[in-house]
């Protein structure tokens, strides 16, 4: 295969996943900030608000990367309201042998607008975190 057929091949692939990772509506990521690397094998946790409780939607760990790309339900149109993501750092630590202070860290968040895309990234050390609304 010719370097301009490879170049394209690549591209097209890129494009691809690009669209069906846009296809759904909430994605994760957690970075390290004491090791400076992504976070993998983590538990992740999605719920959303049902009167005064919540009900889990879904699970993954996240992979090699520290991400998890598609963490809504599959082929469930995004509902407004209130969602609650849950990163279950503790186990991160536990394989590292290292205490931690934050065993989970959940992180509420309310969505209005359904038509757009939500990414949740979380930067994480043993004895704090921060996150943000990423793109």
């Amino acid at each position: 295969m010719s370097y301009l057929n490879k170049t394209a091949a690549a591209l097209a692939f890129a494009s691809l996943s690009g669209l069906a990772l846009a296809a759904n509506p909430l994605s994760v990521h957690i970075l390290d900030l004491q090791s400076g690397q992504p976070t993998a094998g983590v538990t992740v946790t999605l719920e959303q608000k049902k009167g005064d409780g919540w009900q889990q939607l879904g699970s993954a760990v996240t992979n090699a990367q520290g991400r998890i790309a598609a963490m809504y339900p599959a082929e469930t149109p995004m509902q407004a309201g209130d969602y609650r993501i849950v990163f279950k750092t503790g186990e991160h630590y536990a394989r590292l042998k290292q205490e931690t202070f934050f065993p989970e860290i959940p992180v509420q968040f309310h969505v209005e607008k359904t038509d757009q895309h939500y990414h949740i990234p979380l930067l994480l050390s043993p004895f704090g975190f921060s996150t943000y609304r990423g793109n």
